[in-house]
């Protein structure tokens, strides 16, 4: 005769495998619709209506200021030259698809997974809702943050540095 807490148990353990299976089954689908489709566009936020405090980061940060434009240096990453560096002037997007503007041939980097975006001097770094996460120095990142010289961002097994 079966113990009823044994089947019980059997059970449960199958539906949370299968609900695991189907979260991991959502998430690869919405990264690949997303890398297909461009990713999502928003409009973007005008500068003074985000309220996010980047107004007292923004004042004495240009480029005479702090020395120079602003460039992301290659630290470590599968495909990219170690030391090279990427002028952020204009933003750019990294991620593993065809449309990125630094592109990364590492497995965990989602098809436009980071954005960098000048806001007047300054430089934001912002995940685009990539399925394993930005780190910026060290830190899981969360939501919009400026850039400071010698900063660190790491996505999958590739890391930058921020520098001006």
């Amino acid at each position: 005769m079966l113990d009823p807490v044994a089947v019980a148990l059997k059970f449960g353990f199958i539906a949370v495998l299968y609900l695991f299976l189907l979260w991991m089954a959502r998430s690869a689908l919405k990264d690949l619709r997303r890398s297909a489709a461009g990713g999502p566009q928003a409009a973007p936020v005008p500068f003074e209506e985000e309220g996010t405090g980047f107004h007292p980061a923004a004042t004495g940060m240009g480029a005479d200021a702090n020395g120079g434009a602003p460039v992301l240096r290659v630290l470590t990453a599968a495909g990219l030259r170690e030391g090279a560096a990427y002028d952020l002037a204009e933003g750019a997007v990294l991620g593993r698809g065809d449309n990125a503007d630094i592109r990364l041939e590492d497995s965990f980097a989602s098809g436009r997974h980071t954005q960098l975006t000048p806001h007047g001097d300054v430089i934001v770094v912002e995940d685009l809702g990539s399925t394993n996460g930005t780190y910026l120095n060290g830190e899981p990142l969360n939501g919009p943050q400026p850039l400071h010289p010698g900063d660190r961002i790491r996505i999958g097994d590739s890391e930058f540095a921020f520098e001006r």
